[in-house]
């Protein structure tokens, strides 16, 4: 799995309101690479979704022990369907709960992907440390 990078405006957002417990987070797919001071879905180029299946992520669990708190996601596994998705590098997930959607963090693939029709890609979020954890 690709290194994981965060947003720089997520901490705030996250510290100031934000319900990780309950917010929705979306897969955002793009070739161009995002930089930490972007805040917003906004300041993202992404791909068509046309051949793509459903990105959004399903929290596994969201829980706080002794002053840290933890949220898991459970993997998502993206699958092109009727015709190619991409080419994209950089796999960003953002909170699709506010109208703003604020931008959380990516992971870069190192190069850029193209899936065939039929063909997946697994994104294997860390269900052991979880995704983001605050202490």
């Amino acid at each position: 799995m690709a290194a994981f990078n965060k947003f720089n405006s997520w901490v705030e957002y996250m510290t100031e309101g934000a319900n990780i417990g309950s917010d929705q987070f979306t897969v955002a797919l793009t070739n161009s690479a995002p930089v930490a001071t972007n805040t917003v879905i906004a300041d993202i180029t992404e791909i068509s979704y046309t051949n793509c299946s459903a990105r959004t992520i399903t929290t596994a669990s969201s829980a706080q022990s002794s002053g840290t708190q933890k949220l898991t996601l459970t993997d998502l596994t993206l699958t092109a369907s009727g015709g190619s998705v991409g080419p994209f590098r950089y796999v960003v997930i953002f909170d699709d709960t506010l109208a703003s959607d604020p931008l959380v963090g990516w992971y870069d693939y190192g190069s850029s992907i193209t899936l065939a029709s039929t063909e997946t890609l697994l994104i294997d979020f860390d269900g052991t440390n979880g995704f983001i954890t605050v202490a």
